[in-house]
């Protein structure tokens, strides 16, 4: 049952907006800035939609292909993740430390028991149709990161990463969160998701294993780099990660090849994302090499909304529609989102953006107009999904007064 999940990762994609559009009125001084605006608006979405997505999807996709009953709804989990996203988006903007390490703790704890259960899902012999491509590994491995990653952030505010040793916390929180958790757990829902909405098999089934080491492993040098300030670490992980990245966007798109029909504008958001995604792979040499043309520090400090709107998200501008067609909508066909308008919207603010972090003084215009384009592609994204989840309650409602009649007749 991930409507409930699902009902959360809306809310949060609202917010998303609207952290937006505060954005806009900060950025052109219409409104002061407030608390940690830019650490809030990442968080709402990878703490917040992603991760809501992630749980209440997961346990589903990992029973299916490994032919097991459809999991209950973990009741205890949902709500120590979301009582800790609620302490957390409410202590990061204010910067409470006492409602951001509770909150981290209880978010903790929820993971921590999905992993369990995903962990505890092996049936006696896995299905050979499905055994080698299922995404249940990305899962653990991408929710173990975020553990790591909650750790290093929540140990900002109790001091552990002097003791700890970690030379740039931040840069490790970051890392881990993007290139461990998210960039793990998308890899795993596009794998298990693929062959339902593309109607084909991905190509060369025997590259995930190649996928999840080099991304795993990949992940695991990002971090120990800023970790042991070692730029040795962070280069290689980062070929290593990026690498895999590729081998997954390969064995994506070369079913697709000649297909014009498939190359759908929910197709282009989910592949042209990475584009933004691996942006990090040309800024990184120069940040090691501490070069002094471009304004590196910048660039690498004000990115993050290039990763978060331009890749996540436009990540989750085609699955989330595809999803809840098919838990909300069911009598109805499951199709990637998008349009044509939200894919051109969206690379413009991506392109917006990042002209932002080159040319200072149109800084405030740029990204002011980059959140402009931002918000234009995603509100019918967001629209089609208040009808899809209105459509499910409202299916459900229907269900019960007919059995409600039965009862008493």
């Amino acid at each position: 049952m991930p409507h409930p999940y699902f009902l959360m990762s809306l809310l949060y994609l609202s917010l998303v907006a609207l952290a937006a559009l505060a954005s806009i009125l900060t950025g052109l001084e219409i409104t002061p800035l407030f608390g940690s605006l830019k650490w809030l608006r990442v968080h709402l979405v990878t703490l917040g939609a992603l991760s809501e997505i992630t749980f209440g999807l997961a346990p589903i996709l990992v029973t299916t292909l490994r032919g097991l009953p459809r999991p209950k709804m973990r009741w205890d989990i949902w709500l120590f993740l979301n009582a800790g996203l609620v302490l957390l988006l409410i202590g990061i903007p204010t910067i409470t430390r006492a409602l951001i390490v509770t909150g981290g703790t209880l978010v903790g704890i929820a993971v921590v028991l999905l992993i369990k259960q995903l962990i505890d899902l092996r049936p006696a012999q896995a299905s050979s149709k499905n055994k080698g491509m299922e995404g249940r590994k990305f899962y653990i491995t991408g929710l173990s990161y975020l553990i790591l990653g909650g750790l290093v952030g929540t140990g900002l505010w109790l001091g552990w990463s002097e003791a700890l040793r970690i030379a740039s916390p931040i840069e490790v929180h970051v890392h881990t969160n993007l290139w461990g958790f998210a960039a793990i757990i998308l890899a795993g829902l596009l794998m298990d998701l693929y062959p339902s909405f593309a109607n084909r098999p991905l190509a060369w089934q025997r590259a995930v294993p190649w996928i999840y080491w080099t991304m795993t492993l990949g992940a695991l040098g990002l971090i120990a780099g800023p970790w042991w300030n070692v730029s040795l670490f962070t280069v290689i992980g980062l070929v290593l990660h990026t690498l895999g990245s590729i081998l997954l966007l390969v064995i994506v798109i070369k079913p697709l090849v000649g297909d014009r029909a498939a190359w759908t504008p929910g197709v282009w958001h989910l592949i042209t994302s990475y584009v933004w995604f691996f942006l990090p792979v040309v800024v990184a040499p120069l940040i090691v090499a501490r070069a002094t043309d471009f304004p590196v520090q910048e660039i690498s400090g004000s990115g993050g909304p290039i990763l978060i709107f331009g890749w996540i998200l436009q990540f989750g501008y085609a699955l989330a529609p595809y999803l809840f067609t098919r838990f909300f909508e069911p009598d109805q066909p499951a199709r990637l989102g998008g349009t044509w308008l939200s894919l051109a919207t969206m690379h413009l603010g991506g392109i917006l953006f990042w002209v932002s972090l080159f040319f200072p003084n149109m800084e405030q215009l740029a990204r002011a107009s980059a959140y402009g384009f931002w918000i234009l592609s995603g509100l019918p994204i967001l629209t089609g999904l208040w009808k899809s989840f209105r459509s499910g309650v409202q299916r459900v409602e229907e269900d019960q007064v007919g059995i409600w009649k039965n009862e008493n007749i």
